[in-house]
């Protein structure tokens, strides 16, 4: 019998279909019916039925009968199940050659093709990405600014990290502040810091990393493209684990057990706000530097004009200048002031 694929079941669920219930409700269909003759109208229908054996010539009253469907089902089902189990096999075992390939390339100190390679697609990305971690050894190293981190890829972050952390490696991840405000990185966090990882967030923005060992940076590609970068080189891994350092130093951990620290970190929110402001950022900008919607940003904006009797913008950045505040206080200390100037 032969094989039968997309465009034979359509054929099938449509002219084939109608055809045979109307064989069955009419007890049949004269041998000589000009629709299912070499150019009728149902000839190719009627020819998938008869070669499936779902009508059968009775010599006796020149009429094509059907027989029971259930009887010849397997005959067609069944070996595409098993071919469709041929295939799964198949392509498992390709996927574990090609496995052994990769690995190959990712410890290789440098590849053939260099000490970068660009990384095209979702999809591609995210399976370089499980590779990559699943050959660590010692830590992973990760910055994720809070923009493009939905449930979804948390969800398949999470499997990817426990696997790692279960294995006894060490993880730190570093959020943005905004982080704490999200139910969802809320439960990952959870979940990683249960099996010992380290979070912590920073008031400013910074780019995603991530970096296997000190050995594999991975950086986004060209701004708008979903491309990634994956840097072999390694004074320029080493550089760039060092600025990773430099930024986990200052930051706080992931916690909000600590009343004291929130109110640290609204102040720290509070002082980049005010330093977006002093240097001229476009809202959508800004937003995305403390790693809020423009809407809550907005609100900061607004919360400041109230505290500084402000009704404009300018108004507020004149009162601030005048007070002397630049955003780079540090906690508890005042601004040098000025004299400010009442009208």
């Amino acid at each position: 019998m032969s094989e039968y694929g997309p465009e034979e079941r359509t054929l099938f669920e449509t002219e084939a279909t109608t055809l045979y219930e109307e064989i069955v409700t009419g007890g049949g269909i004269a041998q000589d019916d000009p629709r299912i003759a070499p150019r009728g109208e149902f000839r190719r229908a009627f020819s998938m039925l008869e070669e499936l054996d779902l009508v059968i010539l009775d010599p006796e009253k020149s009429m094509y009968v059907a027989t029971d469907p259930s009887t010849i089902q397997a005959r067609v089902v069944t070996p595409l199940g098993q071919r469709g189990a041929e295939l799964l096999t198949e392509s498992s075992a390709w996927a574990r050659a090609f496995g052994v390939l990769s690995h190959a390339w990712r410890r290789a100190p440098q590849p053939t093709g260099g000490p970068f390679t660009e990384i095209h697609g979702p999809e591609a990305i995210g399976s370089y990405l499980s590779g990559i971690v699943a050959d660590c050894e010692e830590e992973m190293l990760t910055a994720q600014p809070q923009t493009g981190r939905d449930a979804p890829s948390l969800a398949k972050a999470a499997v990817r990290d426990i696997a790692l952390l279960d294995r006894g490696l060490k993880m730190r991840t570093l959020y943005q502040h905004s982080a704490r405000r999200s139910a969802i990185t809320h439960k990952y966090v959870a979940a990683v810091t249960a099996r010992g990882a380290e979070v912590r967030t920073l008031d400013e923005f910074f780019n995603r990393i991530i970096i296997i060992d000190r050995r594999i940076a991975v950086i986004p590609g060209q701004t708008g493209l979903a491309v990634a970068m994956a840097i072999r080189e390694q004074s320029l891994v080493a550089y760039l684990a060092d600025i990773f350092e430099r930024h986990w130093e200052r930051a706080r951990p992931f916690t909000n057990r600590e009343v004291s620290m929130m109110r640290d970190i609204a102040a720290e929110q509070r002082a980049m706000t005010i330093r977006m402001l002093i240097e001229g950022h476009a809202d959508p900008v800004s937003a995305k530097r403390l790693g809020v919607s423009p809407r809550t940003y907005a609100g900061y904006v607004a919360d400041l004009k109230a505290e500084y009797e402000s009704e404009t913008r300018f108004q507020l950045g004149y009162t601030m200048g005048q007070l002397g505040v630049s955003g780079n206080e540090r906690p508890g200390e005042e601004p040098a002031k000025r004299s400010r100037r009442s009208d």
